[in-house]
Parts: C-alpha cells; sequence; structure tokens
C-alpha cells in the first residue's frame, strides 16, 4: 500500500515538473526577458576574451572615471545575467579586420524580478591600447579638438599608469526604456560599483 502512495506521488511530481519546462521560455531567462530579446533583436552572445579583460569608461564626452573590467561588472551584478547582440550583428562580429573602423553594441542583460536591465556597451576592443582615445574622438565629432585635447591627454596618462580603457558603457537599459540618468551616476551611486582611477585628480581611487 504505502509503495503504491509513493509511486503515484513520484509520478505525480514528474508530471508537474513537464509542465513547467513545457511551460518555460526556450533558456533561463524569465518570460519577461524573453520577451524583451524578441522585440529588440537580441540573441545569445559569446563576448570575447579580450572585450571582457576591458577596464571601460561610462558614454559622456568628457569622463570623470575608469571602471574596472567588464568581466569584474558582470559578476558584481546581484540577479542571472547573459550576455546578448543584435541577431544581425553576430555575424560580422569580427577581429582584426581595420582595427578601430568599427564597434558593436554588446548587451549584459540582468533578469531582475521586478525588471530587465541592459547595460549596453560598445565592444572598441579591436582597436590597439595606444590609439584607443584617438578612435574615441571619432565618436565625439561635435566637440573641437582644443576641447577633445584635456580628455584624451588624461585617457593616456591614465594608461601609462595602468588604468588603460578599452570600451564604453554606452547607455542602461530598463525594461526597453533607456534610463533618465548618466551611466556614471548609475554605476557610482545606484549599484555602488567603485571606479578604479580619477580621471580629474589623475590618481587611483583608494577603496
Amino acid at each position: 500500500m504505502a509503495a503504491s502512495v509513493i509511486r503515484h506521488l513520484f509520478l505525480f511530481f514528474l508530471g508537474l515538473l513537464v509542465l513547467v519546462i513545457q511551460g518555460a521560455p526556450g533558456g533561463a531567462e524569465s518570460r519577461k526577458a524573453a520577451a524583451l530579446r524578441q522585440q529588440q533583436g537580441l540573441i545569445v552572445f559569446t563576448p570575447p576574451a579580450k572585450f571582457l579583460a576591458c577596464n571601460f569608461v561610462t558614454s559622456e564626452m568628457d569622463p570623470r572615471f575608469i571602471f574596472g573590467t567588464v568581466k569584474a561588472f558582470a559578476a558584481s551584478r546581484k540577479c542571472p545575467t547573459a550576455w546578448l547582440v543584435e541577431g544581425g550583428a553576430q555575424d560580422r562580429y569580427t577581429y582584426g579586420e581595420k582595427p578601430g573602423q568599427r564597434e558593436y553594441f554588446v548587451y549584459l542583460e540582468e533578469d531582475c524580478p521586478d525588471r530587465v536591465v541592459y547595460y549596453v556597451f560598445a565592444d572598441q576592443s579591436g582597436v590597439p591600447p595606444g590609439q584607443w582615445s584617438d578612435f574615441r574622438r571619432f565618436f565625439y565629432k561635435s566637440a573641437t579638438e582644443a576641447q577633445y585635447a584635456p580628455v584624451k591627454a588624461k585617457l593616456e596618462q591614465a594608461r601609462q599608469e595602468g588604468f588603460g580603457a578599452g570600451t564604453e558603457l554606452s547607455f542602461i537599459l530598463e525594461d526597453g526604456k533607456v534610463i533618465d540618468k548618466s551611466p556614471q551616476e548609475v554605476l557610482r551611486h545606484d549599484l555602488k560599483f567603485a571606479p578604479l582611477y580619477d580621471l580629474n585628480r589623475q590618481k587611483k581611487v583608494l577603496k
């Protein structure tokens, strides 16, 4: 009798497990995350190790800080994460062909119970370190040479001191909408992700 009850309970729970698996989206992402991926045309992507190893700045023309590696930032997130890229860009995501001529957006998805956040990086890791500040200038055409020259000098000084950057956090989306705070403000104040180097003071940030 007891064996029969146990068998029936086992079959019952096995059936529930099958229903849960069948009802889940294609991966481990939530239903909201799956819907946003489809809406944005994003697919799962494995970013190059070189990109993950880059320190980064935020997208301000005159950034104040250099933050740690992209990999360290991803590891600091509290909710499940995944790397995504636009579906059409994956086939074009190559390195070594005319370094510095192109950049690609790579999305770090953070899938939280109350929201889905995309941290959108411009992967510029194909640019040689000594040319990165010049390459970055291309995306700030509205700035005059006199305006950008001090920024370039600060970035170069940081690189010489061992705190070079190789990519940017361009913007942040929450549930598909661009948030109204600067990425720099979000990282420092909301996420408590401490920078490595203060560009204005030209010195390492003490923890």
